[in-house]
């Protein structure tokens, strides 16, 4: 079974990855990004890290989650000056997942013992409800919940994008939009930013978003100079 169809039979429990490495065509005249005037929507306001240690960030995985949707943004928190981020992975069992590829990960928490974290990354993969479940108890907590690609299936079937705007990938625009019809779904940007909740378009989007992230939380110097070391010359994070 090709992903795709995969995604539109799963239900409530679905899968959200990457099309293209089942040989779906990756272009579109819609691909998130495309038209340089389409600027991110941005509603959040600047965040304060916690008084006493580090940031919590926590890594939301499953089988299938495609690699570059939370390696992407696990490069970005990890490049920040002084480290300030405490990044961890979480699933639903201590098992090994398999990331898309093969890659094979050894979860650092499960939803039983994982730390409260300050932030949410949340990227396309199988959908499992012991996850989903704890996403609905602890996003509503954090300063940021972000999804990254199909990932926003994860968050709208937790219920936590209704009545806000959002995006996915291009290539699911209209099965997101059937499965949410109280979603605003945002086409063609890289990534769109509620006060708690923000999605990323897809694949590399998700490091503009989380370099957003690290802006709300440190300034724009703080974030250019990551994307530096990165020499990450993308600029669609700044707005």
């Amino acid at each position: 079974m090709k992903r795709r169809e995969f995604l539109r039979s799963s239900g409530t429990i679905g899968l959200g990855i990457l099309p293209a490495a089942a040989g779906l065509s990756a272009v579109s005249p819609a691909m998130a990004g495309d038209d340089a005037d389409a600027r991110p929507i941005v509603n959040g306001d600047p965040l304060k890290p916690p008084a006493r240690g580090k940031i919590r960030t926590a890594f939301a995985i499953a089988h299938h989650a495609t690699v570059i949707d939370f390696t992407g943004p696990w490069e970005v928190f990890q490049d920040v000056l002084r480290s300030p981020f405490e990044l961890y992975t979480v699933a639903a069992s201590a098992e090994p997942v398999t990331a898309t590829g093969g890659l094979r990960i050894i979860p650092y928490y499960t939803v039983e013992n994982a730390p409260k974290p300050h932030l949410v990354i949340v990227p396309a993969m199988m959908g499992d409800p012991t996850l989903l479940e704890w996403l609905t108890v602890v996003a509503p907590e954090t300063d940021v919940t972000m999804s990254v690609c199909t990932g926003a299936f994860q968050l709208g079937r937790a219920g936590l994008l209704d009545g806000l705007s959002a995006t996915t990938h291009h290539q699911f625009y209209d099965d997101f939009a059937e499965e949410f019809p109280q979603v605003k779904l945002e086409r063609g940007l890289r990534f769109v930013e509620n006060r708690q909740i923000a999605t990323a378009g897809g694949v590399t989007s998700g490091i503009d978003l989380a370099l957003r992230v690290v802006e709300r939380y440190f300034g724009r110097n703080v974030a250019q100079t990551t994307a530096e070391y990165m020499e990450y010359t993308g600029t669609r994070w700044k707005v």
